[in-house]
């Protein structure tokens, strides 16, 4: 392995390295156990999209007649799948054992799982008779043998399969399917205690006196994922065809694609098995035999009966967005100075409010955004509607490749389109994930223009969930420069010159390639130089190894990042300058932010993309550097924060490991997300004048814009941060 390589890991086994974060909470006593089940469950639905996604594009890649390497460790789609697989054995089986843990748990609290193999006579007596009243009569089983073919198998459903031999048929086999139209979860209340169970479960245990008893040799219950990497086809861009019809297409022919994986519950027959993947075709090593659920969508309902049933002590206390006070304006407020919004910590509805402000206003002429996951009951969209039912000038840029949201996005195009909206669906080689709003407005002649840009989706439900910033502006050389995105994409059109904005795929990784090489020519010059980059994941190699020049030049360089992470951090000559830690906790981190350097030479960016070559080479992202020098500092309070936290956070190791990080003795745990409702408990408060308006540089346009003045710190907004280092802040 040369000096390169030796940085670098695989993209592939740090997303599997982040699930294991994840599963990790599973354990974690201090997370109370509601959340606990959470976790597992979240883990369960990453590794469903690790396969359909991740294992689904690797299989195609095994296909084709030239081998594609990996970018960063330049391994083959065959090793990086033998890679993998031992990988995810080793999770699954971490995974069964906290399982087993969270099911003594739940009896320690008054819920006890049923083991149908253990039954007393009462309750054997009430589980059968339920079987035969609720469940046998929608059962539909089916034979397999030389006169009934082997039937489809739907992605991410439960199968329960039995071994059958007789003389005249000799061996075959009967499948029952285990659909969605079941409850997964079942209770019966008892007392003091609430028995539990699964559906597949009760089927598994008396689904064999369907077939003929004497005829059963074996059984047990299975699940098969499918690859789910679909693709657009050049051939299918044709100009002369809705591309909502293509992607309703693409979405059906999803649904058949190659299976990529087997589970098994709660042992794999090995006749059983192999049967199913002649059928399937899928190779022994992609086949799992485990002891906890199958599905783990069901944990989520599992944490919502005990919810539901009032068990408080077993959840993370309650924690909501602040809401801005009554008669606050953010329409207003953004006009005359910028705002900065941190999700979940504040909430959405000024937002929307202010969509719904600008659309009744008559001096504005024009809403236009791009829209890429929406909520299913959207607020955002029926803002923009009513806009257009008020004679506005509506455009929205909908991406329907929003892997797993396309349907809800074609829905909704169609909506916006019967509104009267402009409805256009961005690049035919380039996703569309930017965050960007545009509200033009003319006032005595003149256009004005207020822009928001983001770091995250416009949808109520992640808002609340996910960490995002929303930035918002009157400054009408970035109105431009968004107007000009528009413009752009609207002609199919890649951006390739702006000031304040990043616009990927042309000014986002060189804009942010040349910060990096001011702070390594201060470091030359023997000056303090230093880099904080928060985001998701990382694996673009041209970044990577801008990142350890940085650091053999002697710059500081600290990375957050949430997920994959293909740098390896505190490699001796080469990375030793770079640390790397990770935040998992009660909310997704989901925000980007670049800083270089501190002080008054610091440059701050926000932005919708990460440094994975997707984002940086093959998407249309937008960012933007934040001048405005509050709202900079702010941003730096958080990514301070961060960097202290001591409950959520994980430090990457020389070896690509992550050790959880703890307070030093005789010091308090800083939990930074919770710390931030501290931070910005002010946020929503009306601002004091600015002290002076300072002179801006005149752009190039038909009308000068206004001045945006600088507003002055309000350290009351900034006095909850140490107050919450210790989660005091409000809850």
């Amino acid at each position: 392995m040369d000096t390169t390589e030796s940085i670098f890991i695989n993209r592939e086994l740090s997303w599997l390295d982040f699930d294991s974060r994840v599963l990790a909470l599973a354990k974690e006593k201090s997370v109370p156990l509601g959340e606990r089940i959470k976790f597992a469950a979240i883990f369960g639905s990453n590794m469903d999209e690790f396969f359909m996604v991740r294992v689904g594009s690797l299989y195609d890649q095994t296909l084709l007649k030239n081998n594609k390497l990996d970018i960063v460790t330049h391994m083959t789609a065959s090793e990086q799948i033998a890679a993998i697989t031992p990988r995810v054995a080793e999770l699954q089986a971490k995974c069964d054992k906290y399982w087993q843990h969270l099911v003594s748990a739940l009896a320690d609290n008054g819920y006890k799982k049923l083991d149908f193999n253990k039954l007393d006579k009462q309750q054997e007596h009430f589980w059968k008779s339920y079987f035969q009243r609720e469940i046998f009569p929608i059962l539909s089983p089916q034979i397999v043998d030389q006169r009934h073919p082997f039937p489809f198998l739907r992605n991410k459903e439960i199968y329960f399969i039995v071994q059958l031999y007789t003389k005249a048929d000799g061996v075959h086999y009967g499948i029952i399917p285990i659909s969605n139209q079941f409850e997964r979860v079942l209770y019966l209340k008892d007392g003091n205690t609430t028995y539990f169970a699964f559906v597949e479960e009760l089927i598994a245990h008396y689904a064999s006196a369907i077939f003929r008893k004497n005829a059963v040799q074996k059984s047990c219950l299975f699940r098969v994922t499918r690859n789910a990497d679909i693709t657009v086809d050049e051939g299918m861009m044709d100009h002369d065809i809705d591309f909502r019809d293509v992607m309703s297409e693409l979405l059906k022919k999803r649904r058949k694609l190659a299976a990529v994986r087997l589970q098994f519950w709660p042992e794999g027959p090995q006749d059983i098995v192999k049967f199913l993947r002649d059928k399937l075709v899928v190779p022994a090593d992609r086949c799992y035999v485990q002891t906890s659920p199958l599905d783990s969508g069901c944990l989520f309902r599992l944490a919502g009966r005990l919810s539901a049933d009032g068990n408080a002590p077993l959840f993370y206390p309650p924690a909501r967005p602040i809401q801005a006070p009554a008669g606050y304006d953010l329409y207003k407020e953004a006009h005359e100075h910028d705002v900065l919004i941190a999700y979940p910590y504040q909430s959405i509805r000024p937002f929307i409010r202010m969509l719904l402000k600008a659309g009744a206003d008559p001096n504005v002429v024009s809403i236009k955004m791009t829209l890429y996951r929406m909520a299913s009951d959207s607020q955002i969209v029926q803002a923009l509607i009513a806009a257009a039912e008020n004679g506005k000038e509506v455009v929205a840029m909908v991406e329907l490749r929003a892997r797993f949201d396309e349907q809800n996005n074609i829905d909704w195009s169609k909506q916006l389109e019967e509104a009267g909206c402009t409805v256009f669906y961005g690049f035919d080689d380039y996703k569309v994930h930017s965050k960007l709003t545009l509200i033009t407005s003319k006032v005595d002649g003149k256009y004005h223009y207020l822009t928001q840009i983001g770091t995250g989706n416009y949808n109520e439900k992640t808002s609340e969930q996910y960490t995002d910033l929303s930035f918002i502006t009157s400054r009408q050389e970035i109105g431009e420069e968004a107007s000009a995105v528009f413009n752009n994409m609207a002609l199919q059109r890649l951006t390739s010159e702006a000031d304040t904005m990043l616009v990927a795929p042309l000014r986002f990784k060189s804009v942010l390639l040349a910060e990096m090489d001011k702070q390594i020519a201060r470091a030359h010059r023997g000056e303090r130089a230093s880099m904080i980059l928060k985001n998701n994941s990382i694996n673009d190699p041209q970044i990577i190894e801008k990142i350890s020049e940085a650091s053999c030049a002697g710059v500081r360089v600290d990375m957050i990042v949430r997920g994959i992470c293909c740098v390896r951090a505190g490699v001796p000559g080469k990375t030793e300058n770079v640390h790397i830690r990770s935040i998992v906790g009660r909310y997704l981190e989901h925000s980007r932010i670049y800083c270089f350097g501190d002080g008054e030479d610091m440059h701050i960016y926000i932005a919708s993309g990460d440094f994975l070559t997707r984002n940086t080479e093959r998407r249309v992202e937008v960012g933007v550097r934040v001048d405005d020098r509050r709202i900079a500092r702010q941003l730096r309070g958080i990514l301070d924060l961060q960097l202290r936290d001591t409950v959520n956070a994980r430090v990457m190791q020389p070896d690509g490991s992550y050790t959880k990080v703890k307070p030093a003795e005789g010091e308090p745990p800083v939990d930074s997300q919770m710390a931030m409702y501290g931070y910005f408990q002010h946020a929503f408060e009306r601002l004091d004048p600015p002290e002076q308006t300072p002179v801006r540089k005149p752009v190039s346009a038909v009308t000068a814009p206004r001045p945006h003045p600088q507003v002055r710190r309000d350290s009351a907004r900034f006095r909850g941060l140490f107050e919450s280092l210790r989660g005091l802040g409000k809850k």
